[in-house]
């Protein structure tokens, strides 16, 4: 199994999911090649890198993301709720996940914005993009068409993918429509009429979570290309050896 492996908000099994501890920890594996991360603004308009709109869950603390700035953000604790070992871990800008990643591993950017959310998200993640030289290097996904409608009217460089958790029969019209050349789609969706009538259109497919190595392994072998998304790079690993001793 030869598959290009996604670390699912970085090594989120492993370490506090969208901290610097499970970007670091995924990167630990030579065969990640890719860092999915969560994007939104925060109160004084800088995109950090977090799930939920709200901080309860893994911050441990009241509001939302744009009720504080983002050095304040960087200031919490995002980690103990995973582990004490994690203590202090705070919540980072997408910046300086680029900082760390950049020549390493490759950012898929979830733009976690909904009905105008976030205005102005897309433009300030493609500028990030465009001063780190990192355009042709990355991919802004979304849940929000708008929001990639959005991407492609401001650039032509950096690739953009739809997320869905279906798969309904006008997707390649869909997605030619938003100019998107990236399907990430909930894996239990993964079929080889699908892989192949997407391979025919020029769609690359990324299949999300899975953290079960045999059905990695099952998955990997529809299609050599199925980037396969997993919160643990290491059970990854386990299936793409599997038999191999034997």
């Amino acid at each position: 199994m030869l598959n290009p492996c996604v670390a699912h908000r970085g090594a989120s099994g492993l370490a506090p999911e969208n901290t610097m501890a499970a970007f670091r920890e995924a990167m630990r594996f030579p065969f990640v090649q890719w860092i999915e991360l969560d994007v939104q603004l925060s109160k004084d308009g800088i995109p950090v890198v977090i799930h939920d709109d709200t901080l309860r869950r893994t911050a441990r603390t009241s509001g939302k993301v744009n009720d504080y700035t983002a050095e304040q953000l960087g200031k919490l604790d995002a980690g103990s709720w995973f582990d004490k070992a994690f203590s202090g871990e705070g919540i980072p800008t997408l910046e300086q996940v680029m900082l760390e990643t950049i020549g390493r591993c490759r950012l898929n950017i979830e733009l976690k914005t909904y009905s105008g959310r976030y205005p102005g998200i897309e433009k300030k993640v493609v500028e990030l993009l465009n001063k780190h030289s990192l355009q042709h290097d990355s991919v802004i996904t979304s849940f929000d068409r708008e929001a990639l409608r959005i991407v492609r009217s401001l650039t032509a460089d950096v690739r953009t993918g739809l997320i869905l958790d279906a798969s309904p029969w006008t997707l390649v019209q869909d997605l030619k429509q938003l100019g998107a050349t990236l399907l990430s789609i909930g894996y239990t969706h993964v079929s080889n009429q699908l892989l192949e009538q997407l391979q025919g259109a020029g769609v690359a497919v990324m299949a999300w979570t899975v953290n079960d190595a045999p059905m990695m392994k099952r998955l990997g072998s529809m299609d050599p290309n199925l980037m396969i998304c997993t919160n643990y790079p290491d059970r990854f690993q386990q299936a793409a050896t599997a038999g191999k001793e034997q």
